[in-house]
């Protein structure tokens, strides 16, 4: 009896907690020497930062090179430059611990709330201002405003979706001008203009010619 309570306890504690750890980037501190899968992924989002200078391929060994380009960042975030990637350089980086399965939980609360240009809460959104909303009160992140500055500034780009991530498109120029959060089976929630918060397919006939990219946070 005593077991199954306290197997009953830990499952729901682990349902509950909208912190609960899951394999991100950045959840293993990288160090000088290491290898790990994780050193090609950072090497690829200091180099679209300007950091990671090297031309050859990215390689999962953390040698000088990325050590190099690990303290340059830190040095002009302010951070400790000593060349070890833990959580706060991966937070500067704009890759942070994120929990997927309640962020899409969070941000499905809102499926009907009308938009609003300029709207950052819950009596009308702006696609900017929801995705800034969700991200601050479902993990205490704080993402930049506008969708551009989050396509540069934001996460890692990677080449498919997974539930979580940032997709965005490419609506009123030949950059990125809109965006929403992939929640699986080639769907996504968004802020749109004309529906408000909803649910819409990636590959329909509007968004798909539209679609420019998915950045992994």
């Amino acid at each position: 009896m005593k077991k199954w309570i306290a197997t009953s306890v830990l499952g729901a504690t682990l349902l509950l907690s909208p912190l609960q750890a899951f394999a991100n980037i950045g959840d293993t501190t990288l160090k000088p020497t290491m290898t790990h899968t994780d050193v090609k992924t950072l090497q690829s989002i200091l180099r679209d930062k300007g950091y990671f200078t090297y031309s050859g391929s990215y390689t999962s060994y953390f040698g000088s090179y990325t050590k190099s380009a690990v303290v340059s960042f830190q040095r002009a975030k302010g951070l400790t430059a000593d060349g070890i990637a833990g959580r706060n350089t991966f937070n500067k980086l704009g890759v942070y611990n994120v929990n997927n399965t309640y962020l899409v939980d969070y941000a499905k609360r809102f499926q009907g709330t009308p938009y609003v240009w300029g709207g950052t809460s819950p009596s009308g959104f702006d696609c900017s201002g929801y995705i800034n909303y969700v991200f601050k009160n479902s993990h205490n992140i704080t993402l930049p405003r506008t969708v551009k500055d989050m396509w540069v500034n934001t996460g890692y780009k990677v080449g498919s979706q997974a539930v979580g991530d940032l997709v965005f498109f490419s609506t009123t120029d030949s950059g990125a001008s809109h965006m929403g959060i992939y929640i699986g089976n080639g769907k996504f929630i968004h802020a749109g203009s004309s529906t408000g918060v909803t649910i819409a397919d990636m590959n329909n006939s509007y968004w798909g010619p539209r679609y420019y990219g998915t950045k992994r946070l």
